[in-house]
């Protein structure tokens, strides 16, 4: 925490704001849609609330497809299947892990031939890096496709002097526990299209039409955020910008204290971009080291030390095998391959520096015994 976020939440008390309504969440939207450079925002439950209510608003329904990220966590891509639509997977590429310019296109050559071309692309900013997006956002505009950004965990990175989250007709980002800055559970939605944003606030208010009874013409969700929530949220934006120092501090340490050992290659940072290094992830090359990644898991687990493998493609999950999925090239699949060999590793915001020392030396120790 930050310290202040008390003061908040005791206003939020005092004045008895305490249901999804009030003025911490009126004034949190409009610092977070002032920080990103965004027309407007919604304060929801969470960063899934924010892009079911993305792709509701895009008329995203059964029948449908939306092209999506195949490297991600499932919340990017289980708001498709609520709207009864069908996701098409799309591969990494390795200059920022994420979504592929070349498997994207292949995708949209493939749509076109068979007449039926996506409702949405759903871009993920993976860990903190921001994706290709000059190419992405050129793409998806040759076929008038409107692009929903995940920014989740990309919240303080930026583009090419643009914040990520701002590329497309809608961006998401998540506050849960474990992001940069957290309400606890939260998210938020988007967009330079006010009026947009305004339907996405009824129909995250359960579509109750403006009557003096409790009327309802069609479906919506209960998807608002508290204002005690909001009012965390807001103490925590004031130190955004601290976090993102630290986290890029800590990844800075693990690329020094490990840049001794070659069969390590750490997530890019693609040119003219800054992540927030909300993880830190890194490769290892087991043919060199001898060592898998669930092995060096169990090593770190064996000193109490907790990381992770980086996601695992949503096209290899079982609830969305059946879908159709894009490899960056014809014979290789990125994002399988840095699931097989990539690692997450402890990045927390109030990691202490013995503490990391202790991740380095374990995993120094582990590759000096090979």
């Amino acid at each position: 925490m930050s310290g202040t976020e008390m003061k908040y939440i005791n206003e939020a008390f005092e004045s008895n704001w305490i249901a999804p309504i009030g003025p911490n969440v009126d004034a949190f939207e409009k610092e977070i849609a002032s920080y990103v450079g965004a027309s407007g925002a919604v304060a929801v439950s969470s960063g899934t609330a924010a892009i079911h209510l993305a792709l509701s608003l895009l008329n995203v329904q059964k029948g449908d497809t939306v092209f999506c990220s195949s490297l991600t966590f499932v919340a990017t891509a289980n708001p498709i299947l609520y709207q009864g639509a069908e996701p098409v997977f799309i591969d990494s590429e390795p200059d920022t892990w994420n979504m592929s310019p070349s498997a994207l296109g292949e995708a949209f050559k493939q749509a076109v031939s068979v007449n039926k071309l996506p409702k949405a692309v759903i871009i993920v900013n993976l860990y903190g890096q921001s994706a290709k997006m000059d190419e992405l956002v050129a793409i998806c505009k040759k076929y008038a496709v409107p692009l929903i950004e995940d920014a989740a965990e990309s919240l303080g990175s930026r583009y090419k002097e643009k914040s990520s989250g701002t590329f497309g007709e809608f961006g998401v980002y998540s506050f849960n526990g474990n992001k940069i800055i957290t309400t606890s559970g939260g998210g938020m939605l988007i967009s330079n299209n006010i009026e947009a944003l305004s339907k996405a606030r009824f129909l995250a208010t359960q579509a109750r039409d403006p009557a003096p009874h409790y009327q309802h013409s069609q479906l919506g969700f209960n998807y608002r955020m508290s204002n005690i929530l909001a009012g965390i949220g807001r103490s925590q934006l004031q130190v955004l910008k601290e976090r993102v120092n630290v986290r890029r501090a800590i990844f800075n340490t693990y690329q020094q204290e490990l840049a001794g050992y070659p069969e390590i290659s750490f997530m890019p940072e693609l040119d003219n971009t800054v992540s927030n290094r909300w993880l830190t992830a890194l490769t290892i090359n087991e043919e060199k080291t001898g060592v898998s990644i669930s092995e060096l898991l169990a090593l770190l687990e064996s000193e109490n030390i907790e990381a992770r493998p980086v996601w695992k493609p949503l096209h290899m999950q079982p609830l969305f095998e059946k879908y159709q999925y894009y490899p960056h090239s014809t014979n290789k699949s990125i994002s399988e391959e840095l699931f097989r060999n990539g690692i997450c590793l402890p990045s927390g915001s109030n990691m202490t520096q013995q503490d990391q020392m202790r991740v380095i030396d374990c995993i120094k120790q582990t590759l000096s015994e090979i």
